[in-house]
């Protein structure tokens, strides 16, 4: 059975609260789903999400890359043999790690709904319920204790705090959050590169001595900053994070062979899809880090397939899983949904999307 057609989707979709980070704000997903039809009408599909402060992609830079390299590598090649395309895709072009990744999980998702099975079946694993934490958006503190206590309301105890933003008021923003929740609250601070190794020690010591029982800190300093980061470890006990820092193998050997981090955050659109995510988290667990899988701003399409990793590869910290949680509509019809804190994934074949509401279509083949 061959690969008829590579379709792609433009699609948008608001947020109920803005996303407000040391990186950005925004207000909605902007975002390209990948569909991959095979000869019997059959379609899978991926994601690319457009965050161009991360990973420097763009809705129109991964349609191109999709519609005039990936697609046409793909179209008229065997649909089972997923291992292969994306070896191919990876030989095909540098870089695009977004676009690579949404034709990967595409691919993924076609070959499990061939099989008749959900894609964590296909990835090696049973579970269909996958806890996550949930963001508390970069705010004052008054801000965040409101959302902390309405999230906690919700039924979520993992809250990723928002820092980076403003150093000086930093650890008043963390009292404020674990005063609103109580000690049963996981909290974790997240600065998306925005502290100095010296501010970020300055923080994290404060937030040690007043015992605000802080689980970890996702990427303290800048992510080209390993030696910076491995400076901050050194000079404080609550384990370290790398989320920007490692996109590829690379970059995880080299904050391997540096000591920069205690865990590894794995992100799809980073690191180019399923494949290459589940080398980083066994090269990971073979060196003795931590591991979490985490979304960008995505739908239910790129959460799913992150779920569905992490459900299959069951990370040893709580994953990061809750970007389709924020939307007020999806855009795709079927695929997982939020109950509290979990993340449940369909008992349907693939990633069980039946359709998709684009704003703008585009074929190849």
């Amino acid at each position: 059975m061959t690969i008829a057609a590579v379709r792609t989707h433009r699609l948008s979709a608001p947020l109920h609260t803005p996303f407000v980070t040391a990186l950005r704000r925004t207000t909605t997903v902007e975002t390209l789903v990948v569909e991959v039809t095979d000869d019997d009408g059959r379609s899978g599909y991926g994601e690319a999400p457009q965050v161009w402060q991360v990973t420097g992609a763009s809705v129109a830079g991964a349609e191109a890359c999709v519609r005039t390299v990936l697609g046409p590598a793909v179209v008229g090649r065997d649909a089972d043999d997923v291992l292969a395309r994306c070896a191919e895709m990876a030989a095909t072009v540098a870089g695009n790690e977004a676009a690579r990744s949404a034709l990967d999980v595409a691919l993924h998702d076609l070959a499990a709904r061939r099989l008749g099975v959900p894609l964590v079946r296909l990835l090696g694993g049973t579970a269909l319920r996958v806890p996550t934490d949930v963001t508390l958006a970069a705010g004052d503190g008054a801000e965040l204790a409101t959302a902390a206590r309405q999230r906690q309301g919700e039924g979520f105890d993992v809250l990723k705090l928002k820092v980076g933003t403003d150093a000086a008021g930093d650890l008043d923003r963390v009292r404020a959050v674990r005063a609103a929740v109580g000690p049963q609250v996981r909290i974790r601070l997240d600065a998306n590169q925005g502290w100095t190794p010296r501010e970020a020690v300055r923080v994290i010591r404060g937030v040690e001595d007043a015992g605000l029982d802080v689980e970890l800190i996702e990427q303290p300093v800048a992510r080209w900053d390993l030696d910076g980061m491995a400076w901050v470890g050194d000079r404080v006990n609550v384990p370290i994070l790398a989320d920007e820092a490692v996109f590829g193998v690379r970059d995880l050997v080299e904050v391997i062979r540096r000591r920069a981090a205690d865990l590894v955050n794995v992100k799809l659109a980073k690191c180019g899809g399923l494949g290459p995510a589940r080398t980083l988290l066994e090269l990971a667990r073979a060196h003795g880090m931590g591991t979490l899988v985490g979304s960008m701003m995505e739908s239910e399409v790129g959460v799913g397939a992150a779920a569905s990793l992490a459900a299959a590869y069951r990370t040893s910290a709580v994953s990061d899983l809750d970007a389709a949680w924020w939307l007020t509509r999806s855009p795709v019809r079927g695929g997982l949904r939020y109950e509290g804190a979990t993340v449940v994934l369909p008992d349907a074949p693939g990633l069980g999307i039946t359709s998709v509401t684009e704003t703008k279509v585009q074929r190849q083949g």
